[in-house]
This record gives C-alpha cells, structure tokens and sequence, in this order.
C-alpha cells in the first residue's frame, strides 16, 4: 500500500508532492509525524489542542483525530523538535505516551522525504449541506445562545443561524462528518423540541433502521421520551418511528384508586393502535401519552381511558408544529355570513396557522405561533369586527379542585352517609342477635319467621339488598368494564366479596326454607353493607389525605394573578390609557402597572418606580426583596408598598411560576424506581389473592373432611347446638375464611406508599425554595456519597472584584496607558475575571475607552489574545489618575480606586529592569509620529497562556503570582508584544454559608469536593476557608465530564453542585445535578434539583429532604407489606385453632384503614423543616472551627489522579489567611 493511501485509510486527505505541480520551498524542510494523545474526551479537547499547538513556533499545520486519539503534525526541525511538541501537549493536561514502535515511522519512514507528503485538508473543499429545522421551546435570547453555541462546537457544522421570532434554525454542515439527525438530537438534548423540516430545500426523510441504528436518537428505541428520566412503558407494536412522526398529549384521569387502576389503564394504553408509551401518575390525575397521530388521536385515546372506567378529557395536545392552540367563545354571531367574515380576518394576521369557528357553539379555535402572535391580538381583531370575544380554557388550570379532590370527596362522602343508612341498622340488628345468642339462646330458639327462615336473616337480607343492587352499582360497572378489557383492579375484588357473600347466603337460606329446617343457617348478609361502610368511609378518608399532599401545588397555582392593568405611555414615558385584561391576554413587550397589594401579574422588569415584594411562595425567600428600576420581578409574587411600571418579560408557560408548577407536576407524576416495581406486583396482585382465597376455600373443606373435629374447635358453642351438620359447618367456616380473604387484601396501600411520600416531599421542597425534577432524583439523592462542587459562583459569590496589581514596568507613568490595554482587550470577553477588570479599568479611565480592538481570539481556561489598534489621539486625560501617578516612585505601593498597586523595581533582574520595560512600553503603546498608527498584542490569561505565546515568566513575578493565589486570588498575568508588564489578582469572595454547609456535609458521612479549572494554590486557599480536604485544580470545562464519570466508575454516587453553563455536562453527568437558580438557564435545565434560593445551606436541605422521604417510603412500604403478609393468613384462619380469627366485615374495616394509614404516614412528611442558620451553629460547629486542621489538603490537577505535594505546604502568608477567615465565622 502506497503511503498515500495509509493517509487516506486514517480519514485524512494526504497528496504526494510528485503529484503536485507547485510545492513551496518552505515545505521541503517541513517534517510530518502522528503524535497519540490520550485524555481527550470531546471536539473541544481537539479544539483546543490544535489552537495551542498551531502557536508553537516552527509548527506549520495540526490535524488533530478525537476518533484516533491522535494529532498529525507538520513542522520545521530548525525551529522545534518533537519533544517540545510533547511536552507542549502533556503542559495543557493530556497524556502523550512515548511509542517505541512510533506509529509515525510506520506511517513515514526514514527513507521517504518527509517533504513529499503535504496535507491537503485545506486544499479541497468539501461538499456543505444545509439543513433548515423547527426549533419549539426557546424562550430568549439566552436560548439562540445556547443552541448556536452548542452548533459551533459540533465536529463537521461550518455555520449555524437560530431565529428567534421564526422558532427555526439553518445548519450548514459537511455530509461526510454529521448527520441531519445528530444535529436535531444536538439540539434536543439543550431541551428543546425539534424537527427537521428540509435538508438542502428538499423535505426530509429518513429510512426507520438509520433511526434505530442511532443511539443519540429521539425515537422509541434510541431515547426515552420522558423529559425527566423516567422510563416509559412502549407497546413494540409497530417499528419505530421518528421524533417528528410522533406526538405527546396530557390527559386528566379520574377515578383512580390504588396501584391496579394505574397498572391497568398502562396495560390497556399500551395496546391500543398508534400509542408508544404510556406514563400513570395516580396522586395527581394525570396521563402522559406518546402517539402516532396517523394511527390514532388524543381524543381516541380518552375515549378508549373511559370506556374502560376511569372519565378522561385532554388537557393538552403537542403536535410536534409548535403552534398553540386557543379556544374563543364569540358572542354576535348570527348567520354564516358572520362565520365567514371572522375567520376570514383571523387568517389574515401573522402568525396564524388555522381557524374554525361554529355558529351553533358561538366558540371558535384558532392555531397560531406563539412567537409572532398572541390570544389578546386575536381577540382584538374579532373585537374590531363588532363581535364580543373572549378566551375560554376547556381546562383551567387555576381551578384547583382537581388537586385537592373535591369532586372525589364529595362522591364517597354521599357514598358513605347512603351506605351508612343501611350499615348502622345492620351493626345494631347484628349486636343484637349476638347478644341474644350470648344469653343462652340458640338458633333454634330464635327459628323461625318461616321454616328455614330466621327474624336475623330476613332482618339482614332486607338491609343488603338495597345494598347490593343499588349501593354497589358503582363497583360492579368498575369491575365489568375491567373484566371486558382483560384487567383487574380494586373493584373486581370488592364486587366478588359482596357478590359471593350474597348469592351463598340466599342460597342457603332458600335451601333450608325449602327443606323446612328447623335451625336457619349461618348467612354472611352482614359483609355487603359492612363492607361498602368501611369502604366508602375510607376511600372518603384517603381522598381527604390526598388532597393535603398535592396542598403546595394548589397553592402555588392560587398565586396565578387572575387580571393585569395595560398600560400606553407616551414619549415623555406618561400614562396615557389603563386597561384591565385578564392576565391570559398579557404579551411579551406589554407595560403593565402594578398597584400596591397587587400580585405581579407576569414575570418582568421594573421600568419605573420602587418597591418591595413578597416572593416567599416563589422562592422560599421569607424577607421581602426590594425592587428599584432595571429590578426583575417574579409573576405571581405580591406587590408590597409602592406602584410600578412593568415591562413583561415572560408571559404565559415561559413565566416562573408556571415553570415551577409544571416542574412540580411532572416531578409528582414521575415513578421512582421502587414504584415501577410496586406497580408491577399491583397488576398480579388481584389475581393471586382470589386465588388464594379459592385455594383456602379448598384447604378448609378438605380439611374439614379429614377431620371435623378442626372445624368444631374454631366454631362458636352457639352454632354446635343448633343442629347443623357436619357438611354445614365445613361450608359455613370454609366460606368464611375465603370471603374474609377477599375482604382483606388491598393492593392500595401498597400502591400509594411511594406516591403520596414523592407527592408530599416535592409539595414541601417548593414550599422551603428546593425544586426537585422527579421521584427518581429524590430516591438518588439518598444514596450520594460524593458531592462535588464548582468554586466561581458556587463556592465563591461569583461577583469577581480586581484586589490587588502588580506593576512590572519600574515607572509608574506608564499605569495610564496600562490600564487603557487591558480595558480595550477585556471588554471583548465575557469571563467573570474579565467582567472584574472592565469594571475596574472603566472606574479608574473614568469611562474613557481610547484604544480599538481589532482582533481577538480567547482560549478557555487559559486566557485571550487581542490585537489593539493605537493612535496619538488616544491621550489619556484623567487629572486624579495623573496626580496619582505622579506622586508614586518605584518599588512604592499606593491605592487606585480601593485597590493597591505596587510598582515592582527591576533591581538586578534583567528581565525586570526598569529602564527596559520603561523605554519598551512606552514604544509599544504610544506613537511618536502623530499621524501612524500601531497595532500591538495583547495577552491576558495564566502561566500556560504566556509559555504557549513564547513570554517568559521571570523569578519575581512567580512570586507575586504566588502570594495572590495563597490569599485565593486568581492570578492573572498580562504582556504586551511578548513584554510581560503586570499580574492582577482577582478577588473572588467565598459565600459565608460555605463552611457551615460542608461541615454538616461532612457531618453526614459524606466526602466534598471542589473541581475547578482555576490554579492549584488559588483553589487550595479557598478549599482552606470553607474547609475542603480534596481539590481537582486545573481542570478544563471538558474535562469536569471525565471526572466524575472516574469517580463513578470507582462505585461512587455523585452529587454535582454547580450554575454555569460550563457546569452543565458535569451536572447531566453526575447522579444527582444540583444547579443554583441564579446561575444560567442550561445548568438549571441539566440539573435534577434546583435551588431557588443562592443559599449552599440548601443542598444540605434538599440531602435530607430525600433521605427523610427515602425512610418514610421504606416505612410505607414496610407497613403496606407487613398487612398484607399478616392481614391474609390472619384472614384465612391460620391462627384460628388459636382463637385469632376475623368476620368478613371486620378485615373489609382493615382493609378500609390499610390505605388511610399509608396516607397519613406520608402526611407526617410536612412536618420537615429547614433548620436555620442559626440552629446549625452548634457549640460543635464553632469548636471545630478552632480546632480545624486543613494543612492535609489533596490537590490534583486536570485528569491526573496523582497528589500533587507542593500543595501540602502551608505558607505563613496562607496561615494569616486562615486565621483571618476562622476569626471572621466564629464572629458570624
């Protein structure tokens, strides 16, 4: 094989120069070689090394293969070696083994010219596609950002354009590197919705195996279509279908009653036509649906719930277009003509998709996209034509008594008072007759009305038959319906018992009347009212129960503000007109005015006026928040004290408020692990006790007939004198025994042990400012061992402030001009350290910005490179800062705008001299001609950034790097044209709840961690203060992934607490992402658990949070199965030779109260509070803090597991530090 073709064979295009016409004289001493590098985990490890690798000098090009775990490289011996290459690479953090079988000389050996190869990469372009998709979900700005940002750092797109107001995006990609599809998932897994809608102008298709074949696919068989982790059940009938094919819906189901119902509404789902998973949430009401809408509809599918016994009605429908759907009630109308003019008009607008309106109904429903148009637009333009429109929700989510089961409540409340009406005459005729037979009387003595025929019996046959025809009406349709279907639930069990227990005791009441016997028989005519007493009593009891565990969400829909007050203004910013409209018609862009008591209607921005708001519902903030012009305010939160000008910012599903309700809601319809499997045992549940209770029934008799004996020993003395047989008896205590089976099992309890906790403990996390996504992240958090947490914004306020500057040009005159770079440079980066310096240099220039930056490239984690453009009109003229200058001398130190500066002399340092740095700065950035103009470089970053660009880093600058990172500053250098000139130390301050939240973490068995890409010696002082032991340092944005998935091959569960978007892989990664709500929109989306409040302490709360829940669960669960385990064999007379034995009607009480019990278990769960800051200072807490010895911290830095021992040392400078911060806690 000819070298070429190797070339070719490792996905990189290679040429002989013989084949070339013209070839450079520079190439001819160039050397090619393939360099392994292990370590890299993503195209932004690639990216990075062949920036980096590209600055070296003698480097010609880099070609870097993620897929090879290699770089192909080409460069000029004369300038650099190949080891300086490698150990270039090994510098960034990644691993470059030493081959002695070098895979470069297999690949280029020694006797072919290395010139006769060139790269030819850039020498043909290759084919771009282009791929036009529909992008659902954005909501900002902030959204174009985050999807074009993610577009950019996919291997194989050249461009990408996200449209906001269109809701569409344009990728150019190379067809060769990625796929349409890959490029839709990329953008589904940010979390948004997406199809791809053509692919170079022509409409998309895709055949169903590259689907399956996907494994970053949105279909069936690639993702799960819960957005929260959950696993769907899918029916496998039929291939799999794209994500664009398939549509979701939402349905209310009522009638629900235990874990049966929900396992037979999934079983039944799932084997309907066009229907690919199902998802039954039982407390709250709710069904998710994943369909083929060709196959089948949403309404098909309620229809389909209720024939099957449980009432469902859609509450919304996804087609998968993106478009909204509104519904008018229309008033005026009076002929089509009418009809016809309304739609006309409606169609009209921008932004509408489609409009029916139907004269009989006086209601129209109109499509549209939510990005160009809104309802209160629409209702306008029907307005306009002389009609009356109003919008009508078909399922207003503010009513919510479906959340608190008033429907339910009332239904078994009537349910028990009926039934009571016939239970209590049946208990009172029943004690009567006992007592009688107590006095001696037999039952002989009490025969016979007729012959076979007893006062007792005719008393209670007259009491149960209302009962069972009538009161029992509901369980027997239940039970048909789910028989028809081929399920059993709850229903099946109830109507058995009673059936059985009617029809037997008429039975035998009719054969001993007509036998003419002289002693009636034992009837259990007594269990049909008895048992729908205590089940309608309970069932009445358990909906009460449910009701207070969904209490946090109805509260947080009661804040949904019902009107809002529109306002015009004029160009002198005056009220020139107020509306009231209901808060349904409020659009993005509106002024609204908010009155004092007022509840803010949308999320916004205060554009006028102060006040104060009260947002403690919201986020658990229990002191009201002052609100002042450019202040956000939260919807749903109360005005307090002052009326103000809003502009609304977040109208309708994309507000706060209505995100929290449904992040919520879907976390309480989520199962945890433990609950699948509930659910699972629920849907054999019902059949293995009926036949355990044939299976006793059998026992008794065969039992009965080996030995009679065992029958009498368990009968009552007033029943062996009444003359009945040997077979009576047998039957009588076999009948009972099985129907007393029958009555006993419940599969409720045991079916509502995990939800009501979930349900419960997410009300109560909403409630304290703790958002949780789901049951599944609430059952993994107990389980964390590890909780790993980010330092800049995390650890640390995030709000960056420059502390302290180091001036290395020996003259002071030259600051001026200093400062003027590094503001020209920083404001092109968007990096909180850069964000610091800005503001300081802004501060001390006055605002000036003299310099113009022309060029700017920034690398993350190590630094940027600008280019500045300077002319002589670029003067400096700020009198304070003059004066300043003026008045300083070499080697003095004096304060600027609160921060010291210090002008280092060059003493004997050659490097630092400062008549060299003097005379060469000022060449650099002033012109002596007043008519040129120069450009001069800029760099700005850490010690790597100035090795990569060639700038030496002389002894004494190491030590002032050195001292700003043992007081937790991050030590930033800075060099013009290859001149070092300044270090600047930025302050980052640590939250004061750190120390006391890793304490208590600590406290709880768990170990803490701080991974940051910040240097070792700054990462380590902050891990001093707030009293962490281990640090990963130096780690990349890229890299924080492989970390924890080290950690967790290791076998540990992972906590990861972080808030920016660099975080947000990491927070995916880790078992349980915890992301602060004051940080970026996509660690918010990544997370599992949000805090609402920027409070560390909370972390703490939302740990112990889930480990109460976790023991209330297992407790539930213990309980449930406990009954269960004791309740049947108790009830099938396994402890009867022993005197334990139970009535029908006494297990159908037990049975009632089974299920009430788990309930008000699951209730004790509001009872959680977090402790305050102030109950977790302990005596404990504030003699540890004297005692605490972190002179033991482990540093590693990047991926590399080794400790780093120079970071083991404790300088005095870090110490004074320490003491500083330990004094300032124990004050606190």
């Amino acid at each position: 094989m000819r070298e070429s073709d190797k070339m070719m064979s490792r996905s990189i295009k290679y040429q002989r120069l013989d084949d070339v016409e013209e070839t450079g004289d520079n190439d001819q001493d160039l050397v090619a070689v393939r360099v392994p590098i292990n370590g890299m985990t993503c195209q932004s490890c690639v990216r990075s090394i062949e920036g980096s690798v590209r600055d070296v000098p003698g480097v010609e090009r880099v070609k870097v293969e993620l897929s090879e775990n290699a770089g192909y490289i080409r460069y000029d011996p004369r300038l650099c070696s190949l080891e300086a290459i490698r150990s270039h690479i090994e510098n960034m953090g990644f691993e470059v083994p030493v081959d002695n079988d070098d895979e470069s000389r297999n690949l280029l050996p020694k006797d072919v010219p290395t010139a006769i190869m060139i790269d030819m990469t850039g020498s043909q372009t290759p084919p771009v596609s282009e791929v036009f998709l529909s992008v659902i979900g954005m909501t900002c700005q902030s959204c174009v950002n985050t999807i074009e940002g993610a577009l950019k750092a996919k291997s194989g797109v050249t461009k990408g354009h996200v449209s906001l107001a269109d809701g569409t995006a344009r990728v150019a990609f190379l067809p060769s590197t990625v796929t349409p599809r890959e490029i839709a998932d990329l953008i589904y897994e940010l979390g948004f919705d997406v199809n791809i809608i053509s692919v170079d102008g022509q409409v998309y298709t895709e055949n169903k195996s590259q689907i399956c074949n996907n494994t970053e696919g949105s279909g069936d068989c690639a993702k799960q279509l819960s957005p929260f982790k959950n696993k769907l059940q899918t029916n496998g009938s039929g291939p799999p279908v794209a994500e664009a094919e398939l549509s979701r819906c939402t349905l209310e189901v009522r009638g629900m009653t235990c874990a049966s119902c929900v396992s037979a509404i999934e079983k039944h789902c799932t084997k309907l036509y066009g229907v690919r998973s199902v998802l039954i949430a039982l407390l709250a009401a709710k069904a998710e649906v994943c369909y083929e809408p060709r196959k089948i509809s949403a309404l098909d599918v309620a229809n389909s719930i209720t024939e099957l016994g449980f009432p469902s009605e859609v509450i919304s429908e996804n087609d998968g277009s993106g478009l909204k759907e509104i519904h008018l009630l229309i008033k005026g109308m009076t002929c089509a003509s009418c009809v016809n003019k309304i739609e006309k008009t409606v169609l009209k607008l921008t932004g509408v998709e489609s409009c029916s309106v139907a004269l009989t109904t006086c209601k129209g429903r109109v499509k549209y996209n939510a990005e160009q148009i809104g309802p209160r637009t629409i209702c306008d333009a029907v307005a306009g034509l002389g009609f009356e429109a109003t919008v009508a929700s078909p399922h207003n989510r503010g009513e919510t008594s479906y959340l608190e089961h008033r429907e339910e409540i009332r239904k078994w409340r009537n349910a028990f008072l009926v039934s009571l009406v016939f239970g209590a005459p049946c208990m009172a005729a029943m004690a009567y007759f006992m007592s009688m037979m107590s006095h001696g009387h037999s039952a002989k003595d009490m025969c016979c009305v007729l012959p076979g025929l007893s006062l007792e019996n005719l008393v209670m046959f007259l009491l149960a038959t209302p009962v069972q025809f009538i009161g029992g009406w509901h369980f027997y349709k239940q039970a048909y319906k789910a028989l028809k279907h081929g399920t059993t639930n709850m229903d099946v069990l109830i109507a058995m018992t009673t059936t059985i227990s009617y029809v037997y005791s008429l039975g035998v009441v009719v054969a001993s009347m007509a036998t003419l016997q002289e002693a009636s028989p034992v009837t259990f005519f007594d269990t049909p009212p008895m048992l729908l007493v205590f089940v309608s009593l309970g069932r009445w009891l358990e909906h009460i129960a449910k009701g207070k565990t969904s209490e946090a969400l109805s509260k947080l829909l009661s804040l949904k503000a019902t009107e809002a007050v529109l306002v015009t203004l004029d160009d002198s910013g005056n009220i020139v007109n107020e509306k009231c409209i209901p808060v349904d018609l409020v659009e993005r862009g509106d002024i609204l005015k908010v009155v004092p008591g007022a509840k803010i209607p949308v999320d916004g921005k205060v554009i006028s006026g102060q006040t104060t708001c009260d947002e403690s519902l919201i986020t658990g903030e229990s002191m009201p928040v002052p609100k002042t012009k450019d202040s956000l305010v939260i919807g749903g939160s109360m005005n307090s004290n002052g009326a103000v000008l809003m502009l609304a910012t977040h109208t309708g599903e994309s507000s706060t408020l209505a995100q929290i309700v449904r992040l919520v809601e879907s976390a309480q319809s989520s199962k945890a692990p433990v609950q699948r499997l509930a659910d699972t045992m629920a849907g054999y549940f019902v059949p293995l006790v009926v036949f355990l209770s044939v299976l006793t029934l059998v026992c008794w008799i065969i039992s009965g007939a080996l030995d009679i004996n065992r029958i009498k020993a368990i009968t009552p003395e007033v029943y062996l004198n009444a003359g009945y047989s040997d077979w009576e008896l047998i039957v009588q205590s076999a009948f009972h025994f099985a129907l007393s089976v029958l009555a006993i099992a419940c599969p409720c309890a045991l079916g509502l042990a995990t939800p009501t906790a979930v349900m419960v403990a997410t009300g109560v996390g909403a409630n304290l400012g703790l958002l949780i996504k789901g049951a599944e992240p609430l059952e993994n958090a107990h389980k964390v061992k590890t909780v790993i947490f980010d330092k800049t914004g995390t650890i640390t306020r995030g709000c960056t402030t420059v502390a302290r500057l180091c001036l290395f040009t020996g003259e002071p005159a030259a600051l001026p001009d200093l400062v003027a770079c590094l503001l020209a440079a920083e404001l092109n980066s968007e990096h909180p350290v850069a964000s610091a310096i800005v503001q300081w240099c802004s501060a001390v220039l006055k605002g000036a910005n003299p310099l113009q930056c022309t060029g700017f490239v920034a690398a993350p984690g190590c630094g940027l490179r600008a280019k500045l453009k300077a002319t002589n009109s670029s003067a400096i003229h700020v009198p304070e800062l003059a004066n300043i200058v003026n008045q300083a001398k070499p080697g003095c130190t004096f304060d600027l705008h609160g921060v010291p500066v210090e002008v280092v002399a060059g003493s004997d340092d050659a490097a630092l001299s400062s008549a060299q740095a003097a005379a060469r700065l000022h060449r650099l950035i002033r012109t002596e001609d007043g008519d040129e103009s120069a450009e001069h470089i800029v760099l700005i970053g850490n010690r790597e950034w100035m090795s990569r660009n060639g700038v030496n880093v002389p002894r004494p600058v190491q030590k002032a790097l050195s001292q700003h990172e043992e007081l937790g500053y991050t030590a930033v250098l800075a060099a013009i044209d290859d001149q070092l000139v300044c270090t600047i130390g930025v302050a980052d301050e640590v939250k004061p709840e750190a120390h006391l939240a890793v304490y208590w973490l600590k406290k709880m068995g768990l170990e803490v961690c701080l991974l940051t890409g910040d240097n070792r010696k700054t990462a380590v002082a902050i891990a001093r203060q707030v009293g962490i032991r281990k640090v990963y340092a130096e780690v990349l944005p890229s890299h924080k992934v492989a970390k924890i998935q080290k950690l967790q091959e290791e076998g540990q569960r992972v906590a990861m607490v972080g808030d920016g978007v660099n975080d947000s892989p990491a927070l995916a990664q880790a078992d349980v992402g915890i992301a602060i709500a004051s940080g970026t929109d996509v660690a918010v989306e990544a997370a599992d658990l949000v805090l609402m409040r920027n409070d560390l302490l909370d972390v703490v709360a939302c740990l112990n949070l889930s480990r109460t829940t976790v023991r209330r669960v297992r407790l539930n669960f213990l309980f449930a199965s406990v009954y269960n385990l004791l309740g049947i064999p108790l009830a099938s007379g396994a402890f009867a030779l022993y005197g334990m034995q139970l009535q029908p009607w006494m297990a159908s009480a037990a049975m009632a109260m089974s299920s009430v019990s788990v309930v008000c278990s699951s209730l004790l769960l509001k009872t959680f509070r977090k402790p305050t800051i102030e109950e977790l200072r302990t005596p404990e807490y504030l003699q540890s803090i004297r005692l605490e010895d972190l002179d033991s911290v482990s540093v590693h830095r990047g991926l590399d597991e080794r400790v780093d021992p120079s970071d083991r040392s404790v300088t005095a400078l870090s110490n004074k530090q320490t003491e500083s911060w330990r004094s300032s806690l124990i004050k606190v």
